[in-house]
């Protein structure tokens, strides 16, 4: 107790600093196992100050008053991640141990469970942890479609950056930021994306096993995708016939966090 006492008397901002130093170490360790090159140093360390100035510009805009264990899990998988990142982009010099890689990935994978269950118990679930977490989990999708594309070719980036496409294209077209009712197909959907492009990516399988496998990720994808994107037009639609009105599912809606990415917790 007294330990936890002491963690979360520390300023939050202190929590990214110690992030980041936990994501250098992780690339000295790297470095001393397989001897990364420069690309891997650079993106390791790119991702990692990335990571701390993101992180601590929200703590300063939320200001909570501690960083909170659920958020020490999540910075925990986001330095995993790093690691990961790091590996793929010394990959175009020379492939990295895929036990390495694989293991890495699978031990974050594993904590994406965790970080959720964590901020439930302990009721310190936030926005900003939600956020986090989403990020995290979507920018791992995407540095696992690079390294998974190097082999099956450049569609399987579709994946990757589908999360950012409909980001960007919540700009153009509002509606498209309104909260999602909850779907436990579409947490399902999101969680197998990691899973089959890891079985991919541990290159376990023929080249056609995994060309399916990836197939059906994609597949997934678009089919969660859409059938959310169908799902809020149709609500827009709804909102601006009925003005004042609040759609019959529009209650449900309102008590859950939203989930304009698709891959929230």
């Amino acid at each position: 107790m007294a330990l936890n006492n002491t963690y979360d008397a520390r300023p939050p901002q202190q929590e990214t600093a110690v992030g980041a130093g936990a994501q250098v170490l992780l690339l000295v360790l790297l470095d001393t196992a397989i001897g990364m090159g420069t690309a891997g140093w650079l993106t390791g360390l790119a991702f990692a100050f990335a990571t701390w100035a993101v992180l601590t510009r929200a703590l300063h805009r939320s200001r909570p008053t501690s960083f909170g264990p659920a958020n020490r899990v999540t910075l925990g998988r986001a330095t995993l991640v790093g690691g990961v990142t790091a590996l793929v982009a010394d990959s175009f010099r020379s492939a990295p141990p895929v036990s390495l890689l694989v293991g890495l990935t699978a031990v974050a994978l594993v904590l994406d469970g965790v970080d959720g269950r964590v901020a439930r118990r302990t009721g310190t679930s936030t926005a900003l942890g939600a956020r986090f977490d989403m990020e995290v989990d979507a920018f791992l999708i995407l540095v696992l479609s690079v390294y998974v594309a190097m082999d099956l070719g450049p569609w399987v980036l579709l994946i990757g950056g589908m999360r950012y496409v409909f980001v960007a294209a919540a700009r153009v077209w509002p509606w498209l930021t309104a909260p999602l009712p909850p779907s436990t197909a579409r947490k399902t959907v999101a969680a197998l994306q990691g899973v089959l492009l890891l079985l991919a990516g541990a290159r376990l399988l023929p080249d056609p096993a995994d060309a399916g496998v990836v197939g059906l990720a994609l597949g997934l994808l678009v089919w969660s995708f859409g059938r959310d994107v169908v799902w809020l037009w149709r609500r827009s639609g709804a909102v601006s016939a009925a003005p004042g009105e609040e759609p019959a599912s529009a209650p449900a809606a309102a008590a859950h966090v939203s989930a304009r990415g698709l891959l929230a917790r």
